[in-house]
């Protein structure tokens, strides 16, 4: 079965760093609880230890970090344990906190057991990081009030809380902040069975029609991410509802990806962007990321945090000590003819 959707593309990528506009919606498609909440089964199992423990002993759950790649669900998994607790949460982000006084305001409107959760934590101005340090060790900060020989230092105590930090770049915290989170979880990769799960559960809330097939469709080309998988099922369900029956089968869901430009390994226009760049303009490379990320016209922070790791995963890119290199499976996958003399890690081999 072939059903034609023409070469009409949305211009909102599916593959992004950050928020998209369209993801304001997506608070209704997070999953409230440990038990509705697909995927990620060791980190669950030890943060429902944790949530029991706390719980029994009347306490506030330790500090926790949450680090992986973006769109694995870390804001959510930090709402669902503010649930599981029982508690509030307050929201924010590490750039967002730009003076200590921005974060002493936040600390003392916290009420007992409280969860403070701190998204992009590895962005923190340094001066606010140090005042974090007696706050989660001592639940205490210290303010100066005034100035020159007449300033005084005023201790003050704060309500037993928890902070979460999220990052997709823990290797970037200092150690002494990571070393205050008592809870480390790393998000994983999701698996195209798990993802199959997620976006059968969101066409459901949706209220979209779709078929297992269809559902897996999506989830192989979902680059293992929640994310972009609730991105794509948006998108394939308005190919559906305009160019289709409304239903979301395989072959709707195959050719609705194919008009988005995204492959079935989910590989997206700037992915094959960034392998064609190596190749045509460096010879399969080493290309340094700045130089790479000139040549497409994207930020070198976007390919290092959102294209690299899949492309990485997939075989079809190494980092080497002199740059990135293209696999001889990316000049396959692309359906290109592999240079004389290249190793199974891109570069060329020298004679």
């Amino acid at each position: 079965m072939s059903i034609d959707f023409g070469t009409d593309i949305y211009e909102e990528p599916i593959v992004a760093k950050t928020f998209l506009q369209e993801d304001a919606q997506e608070g209704s498609l997070r999953p409230k609880t440990l038990r509705e909440y697909i995927g990620q089964e060791k980190a669950k199992g030890n943060l429902a230890v944790f949530i029991e423990a706390a719980k029994r002993r009347g306490e506030s759950l330790d500090h926790v970090l949450l680090h992986g790649p973006p769109g694995l669900g870390k804001t959510t998994l930090a709402g669902i344990i503010a649930q599981e607790m029982g508690v509030n949460i307050r929201i924010t982000s590490g750039p967002a906190i730009e003076k200590a006084g921005d974060l002493a305001a936040l600390l003392t409107n916290l009420t007992e057991n409280d969860i403070l959760f701190v998204d992009e934590i590895h962005r923190l101005n340094r001066a606010v990081e140090e005042i974090l340090y007696p706050a989660m060790e001592d639940y205490a900060i210290d303010i100066i009030i005034g100035k020159g020989p007449s300033a005084n230092s005023i201790r003050l105590d704060l309500p037993h809380f928890t902070l979460i930090g999220a990052t997709t770049r823990s290797g970037q915290l200092s150690a002494p902040l990571r070393d205050r989170f008592g809870v480390t979880l790393r998000l994983e990769l999701y698996t195209a069975e798990e993802l199959c799960r997620i976006v059968t559960r969101s066409a459901s809330i949706l209220g979209v029609d779709i078929e297992p097939d269809g559902a897996l469709e999506i989830a192989r080309r979902s680059r293992g991410t929640p994310r972009i998988a609730n991105r794509m099922l948006r998108r394939v369900r308005d190919f559906a509802e305009v160019r289709a029956n409304g239903v979301i089968t395989r072959a709707v869901a195959h050719e609705a990806l194919r008009a988005l430009e995204i492959d079935h390994l989910g590989l997206d226009p700037i992915d094959r962007r960034m392998l064609h760049a190596v190749i045509e303009n460096y010879g399969g490379g080493p290309v340094g990321l700045e130089t790479l990320a000139a040549t497409i016209g994207e930020e070198a922070v976007t390919l290092e945090d959102v294209y690299e790791p899949y492309l990485m995963q997939l075989g079809f890119l190494t980092r080497t000590p002199r740059g990135r290199c293209v696999t001889r499976k990316a000049y396959e996958h692309l359906g290109l003819s592999i240079p004389a003399g290249m190793s199974e890690n891109g570069e060329q081999l020298r004679f």
